[in-house]
């Protein structure tokens, strides 16, 4: 698939199941991952994959990272928590890692992981495979972050579920002009 047929005709998809990415297909969207702007050269990002039993083990992290912050509604949501990371096969936690350098601000760090991820979805599409960037009061949570790994200057900047699409989507009707020339010309 080249890059504009797979530009235009990514979806984020919610509805995912087997099989997964094979460990080539996942090189192949970590190298692509890997070519996204990034001012300096200084990879502020990486990847977790998880799948199989992680999966359940990430559901219960969550019902356990909801306790620490609000026991009753652990009590009343646990089960819906446990099935969150369930929905997809596969998830891969985008990680923003913070680098402290003076010539790249934060917000410069978290566009290039955002242009990462992009990269990674296309790279997954391209492939067959399908994908939905999610990110959800789990990816703020503290606990959660311990739990995964992350250093304090981490940050989870989103769960990308990841599997083979069990349902298409429509495409998305496009604006009637997304750009404009500056300065205007004249007409006449």
């Amino acid at each position: 698939m080249d890059a504009l047929t797979a530009i235009r005709t990514r979806r984020s998809l919610p509805r995912l199941g087997l099989p997964v990415p094979t460990p080539e297909q996942l090189a192949i969207a970590f190298e692509a991952a890997a070519c996204a702007p990034d001012h300096r050269v200084i990879r502020p990002w990486r990847y977790l994959v998880i799948e199989g039993d992680g999966l359940a083990q990430l559901g219960e992290v969550f019902v356990a990272a909801i306790a620490k912050t609000d026991p009753a509604r652990a009590e009343v949501e646990a089960e819906r928590f446990r099935q969150l990371p369930l929905r997809a096969p596969m998830i891969i936690v985008a990680i923003l890692s913070l680098q402290d350098h003076p010539g790249v601000p934060e917000w410069e760090q978290w566009l290039s992981l955002g242009a990462s991820v992009q990269n990674l979805l296309l790279a997954l599409h391209a492939q067959g495979m399908a994908a939905i960037w999610r990110t959800g009061e789990m990816a703020t949570e503290k606990h959660v972050c311990a739990e995964l790994g992350l250093a304090p200057h981490e940050h989870i900047g989103g769960l990308v579920y990841v599997g083979s699409a069990l349902a298409d989507k429509a495409a998305p009707a496009l604006p009637e002009k997304l750009w404009a020339q500056w300065p205007a010309k004249q007409q006449g």
